[in-house]
């Protein structure tokens, strides 16, 4: 007997945008990058890969939209603001889910910290997770 893929569920802030992920979730990595910082407001973004296939708006995709820079498209919602994924041109099989955007608990823990070099000045890194100048 096969055991059936776990089901995530998700939305944003004002519950407009609903998602689904029937899947694994990757690794959860927190991103230290500029353009993470900047799309999220806060020092560092907390992404995990899913495949593409396994995830699936199921409320409010007309309140969608993307940011586009250099390949890389950035979900967000049209009313409120939050930041659901982020997908690129040169990984079509991967979207990057914001894990803050998760309704469902997960078990997961981060496993390290990217583009650690980057981060902000004001940031005070305090856990014992691997931490990468760039991305590994």
């Amino acid at each position: 007997m096969s055991q059936a893929s776990p089901v995530y569920q998700g939305s944003c802030l004002c519950q407009g945008i609903r998602y689904e992920i029937k899947g694994d979730i990757g690794d959860i990595i927190q991103c230290h990058c500029q353009r993470c910082r900047k799309s999220n407001g806060t020092a560092f973004a907390t992404n995990a890969p899913v495949k593409s296939t396994d995830f699936k708006i199921t409320q409010g995709e007309n309140l969608v939209k993307k940011f586009a820079v250099e390949g890389v498209y950035r979900w967000f919602c049209s009313e409120c603001g939050s930041p659901l994924i982020s997908s690129r041109d040169a990984q079509p099989e991967l979207y990057r889910v914001r894990i803050g955007t998760l309704d469902t608990p997960l078990d997961q823990k981060p496993t390290m910290h990217i583009f650690a070099a980057s981060k902000a000045e004001w940031e005070c890194i305090r856990d014992d997770l691997p931490q990468y100048d760039e991305r590994p």
